[in-house]
């Protein structure tokens, strides 16, 4: 572990207004009682309200807040990766957010961990199968989903046999490569799994407000959830 996250899960360790020993703390982050006195002296010493002695145990005062963005290495790594999957496979809207995310992180960051954005060594790589039309199908799916908004969709199934559903959207899966929505189809009163490069058209109409049993979380405990739905 790097000093500097060290030193930030230090400080978290100690909020909750509860007497931690150096010990305690030594034996989380895996290192000697010694080094957590020079960590807590340094923490102090750069203006940390630190409350405590060796021997005794430490406190964080009441009030104290961190510095927004103070990501540990694994953190940055997770937010940059993530990112830049969006950016290669999320919508039109969601790669732009991904862009302007990765710039804000690099330019929040300390110095010192500003280097850990371009050397993540995870990439993502878009394909031409994630057409303009699906990317745009995904923001627009997903900002009826976040309105509560009835689709209709034009949907062909594996066969081309083309149909027409009334939806109630309610959340977008990615299978790698294959996006699809999950929805509670209203022509088969059930769980549904429309894939995106086969809807035709969507058309958002009136909201709709959740009912027992058509909401995702029974989506999650039915058996539609095992399978990917007959669409």
């Amino acid at each position: 572990m790097r000093r500097a996250d060290r030193l930030f899960r230090i400080v978290q360790c100690l909020r909750g207004g509860r007497l931690v020993t150096a010990r305690m703390l030594a034996e989380r982050m895996e290192v000697t009682p010694r080094t957590i006195y020079r960590d807590v002296a340094d923490l102090m010493a750069s203006g940390v309200p630190i409350e405590g002695e060796a021997g005794v145990g430490y406190v964080l005062r009441d009030g104290h807040h961190l510095p927004p963005l103070m990501f540990t290495a694994g953190e940055i790594t997770a937010l940059v990766a993530g990112a830049r999957l969006i950016r290669a496979w999320g919508g039109a809207e969601m790669a732009a957010g991904a862009e302007e995310a990765l710039v804000k992180i690099a330019a929040v960051l300390p110095e010192a961990a500003r280097d850990r954005v371009t050397r993540v060594p995870v990439h993502a790589i878009g394909t031409p199968e994630l057409s303009p039309q699906v990317r745009a199908l995904i923001d627009a799916l997903e900002a009826a989903t976040e309105a509560r908004e009835r689709l209709e969709l034009d949907y062909a199934d594996a066969g081309g046999v083309a149909s027409r559903r009334a939806v109630r959207p309610l959340g977008l899966f990615f299978w790698g490569k294959v996006w699809t929505l999950v929805a509670w189809c209203e022509l088969r009163d059930d769980f549904r799994m429309f894939r995106l490069d086969r809807i035709r058209s969507a058309v958002p109409g009136e909201r709709f407000r959740e009912e027992a049993g058509r909401t995702l979380r029974d989506f999650f405990r039915s058996e539609a959830c095992e399978g990917v739905g007959k669409g």
